[in-house]
């Protein structure tokens, strides 16, 4: 029996809420008559704030209370950024639909200066992703990098009481919020690479409910979920979570993906590149082969002591 109300978990973060409600009008064009609902709630991820990520368990902390949710019949189906869904899923659930992707950029955000290059020796510049801090060390070695959490205006309040001279945000997330015209330059791929996943929206559901994986498939884009599906692997091949420096941008070509990787040091600034071309019909296999190239270059290295 087809449901006549779904449910979503969502954070109540505003970008949060702005991807589950962007989530609800699609479900709604798709299915009409089908009612649909948020339920927002907090996460561990959202409530502490004062470690990195990477300290508290990294971005699977955005999920837990969401999932919980879903397995004790509050929810049907949670809304998530991507890159904050772990390579592996937890038992019990699936990803039936990933949005069509948004611009996966980096977003330079300042009130002072134009981009990376404008910025004076020694600027303190804000981020707590290891994948960014490695290119910014790689990119600027003179640069004061500072931890910066919290929700995207909580962070934009920082940088505006002048606690850093810059701060990197991603770009889909500005835009989503309305908030394009913060941006004042954007690091942009193959030169800079985005987290494994940046800028796709993706619907999570238990994998024992087909009669709600059906409506939510309504909603996956196929080009999407093959380049993130590629990067995922890759990020899956390295260990890779939000507490190793992993950047990965894949693109269709008239020949079928082609999928660039990194691994970083956020200390030392050395990075690591691989690149590979493979069949859309093998993206998993795609990944894997970009990950051993990485592997073979030392990237364990990295990847054990962050």
């Amino acid at each position: 029996m087809t449901p006549t109300l779904l449910r979503i978990a969502t954070r109540k973060s505003a970008l949060a809420l702005w991807q589950a409600e962007h989530v609800a009008a699609q479900l709604r064009a798709a299915h009409p008559g089908l009612a649909v609902e948020l339920v927002p709630m907090s996460t561990r991820g959202d409530e502490i704030l004062d470690r990195p990520l990477a300290a508290v368990g990294g971005k699977g902390l955005f999920l837990k209370e969401l999932e919980v949710a879903m397995l004790e019949d509050r929810a049907e189906l949670a809304v998530h950024s991507l890159k904050d869904v772990p390579a592996e899923l937890e038992p019990g659930f699936a990803l039936p639909a990933i949005l069509a992707r948004a611009d996966c950029a980096d977003a330079f955000v300042s009130n002072h200066y134009q981009d990376l290059a404008d910025l004076p020796e020694g600027a303190r510049v804000g981020t707590s992703s290891l994948r960014r801090q490695a290119q910014l060390r790689a990119a600027r070695p003179d640069l004061r990098l500072l931890d910066l959490r919290g929700n995207v205006g909580t962070r934009l309040a920082k940088l505006d009481a002048g606690d850093y001279d810059a701060i990197l945000l991603a770009c889909a997330g500005l835009d989503r919020l309305g908030l394009a015209a913060r941006i004042r330059s954007l690091l942009v791929a193959p030169e800079w690479l985005p987290a494994p996943g940046q800028a796709a929206i993706a619907i999570e559901a238990r994998d024992d409910r087909p009669d709600v994986l059906a409506l939510l498939r309504a909603l996956d884009d196929a080009d999407t979920r093959l380049t993130v599906t590629a990067e995922r692997a890759m990020n899956q091949a390295l260990g890779g979570s939000c507490s190793v420096p992993v950047g990965a941008w894949c693109m269709r070509t008239e020949h079928g993906l082609h999928l660039r990787g990194l691994v970083g040091d956020p200390h030392g600034g050395q990075l690591l590149h691989a690149r590979a071309d493979g069949s859309d019909q093998a993206p998993e296999a795609l990944g894997r082969r970009v990950a051993a190239s990485l592997l073979a270059q030392g990237a364990a290295a990295f990847l054990d002591t962050h």
